[in-house]
Order: structure tokens, then sequence, then C-alpha cells
């Protein structure tokens, strides 16, 4: 592909939606990605969802976009570092995600997150992505975070 296509591929500069981009509030991305999430089940250190692929997390392949992917592997996973006691997530050091199959629109996904530890300054989850239906792993991800230490002053 020649430089300026690419170029032009990613500033996606003006266009029908530049005003409501623009207008958007902070902190966007997670209602977007998160909205319709059903949490089915919450014990120490798991946490169990659901969700049925909407519209608009498509990539351009029609299948669940690996950023909305990543998303809720940062925010289920987040969620079962809280079911531990942990008073923040803190911030994330590393994501991972493995991209095995697709998810396509109106397939319901569930999302298990499982602390795998929780120390005094870091924590680390996996998080699997399953087809409810098939039962076959559509993303597998690990998240490590550190964990805001608290000052001995």
């Amino acid at each position: 592909m020649e430089p300026e296509c690419v170029k032009k591929m990613v500033e996606k500069q003006g266009g029908p939606h530049e005003f409501t981009v623009d207008s958007m509030t902070i902190r966007f991305i997670e209602p977007i990605v998160m909205q319709g999430i059903k949490v089915d089940s919450v014990e120490r250190g798991r946490v169990l969802c659901s969700f049925v692929v909407p519209p608009r997390l498509l990539n351009t392949g029609n299948s669940l976009h690996g950023g909305a992917t990543a998303t809720l592997v940062d925010i289920v996973g987040s969620a079962a570092i809280f079911t531990m006691g942990a008073p923040t997530t803190g911030v994330s050091v590393e994501i991972n995600v493995s991209y095995l199959d697709g998810a396509f629109v109106g397939e319901e996904i569930e999302i298990e997150s499982k602390v795998l530890h929780v120390g005094k300054a870091i924590a680390v989850v996996s998080v699997d992505l399953r087809n409810k239906k098939t039962g076959k792993v559509i993303a597998q991800g690990r998240h490590t975070k550190y964990l805001v230490v608290p000052s001995k002053m």
C-alpha cells in the first residue's frame, strides 16, 4: 500500500463522524464496550460474565474487534482483583491477548476472569472469552497490574 493511502487510513480526519468523536466525553471507551455485559457470578478470585456481540464492536471482518476484546480482558480482569479485597486495581503493567477464533454479531460470549496472584505490589489475572453455545475459546488474556503501594510515612 502506498504511504499516502496508509496515512489516510490511520488519520481518519474529517468525515461524517468528526463532530461526534470530538464531542465525546472522557473515558468513553468503557461504556461503548461494556454496555450489555451481564454478571453471571462473582466469587473470591473469579468473575463470570456474558454478553451478546453487538454490531458496534465489529472489526472490518465483521467479527468482535480485537481492541474490544482487550478492553474486556482489562475490565473484567480488574473486577476479579477487587474480589480479593484490593482497594484499587492499580494500573496495567502488561496485557497480553491471544486471539484464537472469531465472535460474530448475535453470538453469546462468556467471559471468565480468574486471579492468578495478588501480592503487595502486583496482581495477575487470566481471562478467557468463550462462545457460550459451543464452548470454543475465542480469546485468552493475561493481565498484570501494579497495585499502588501505600506510603509508610
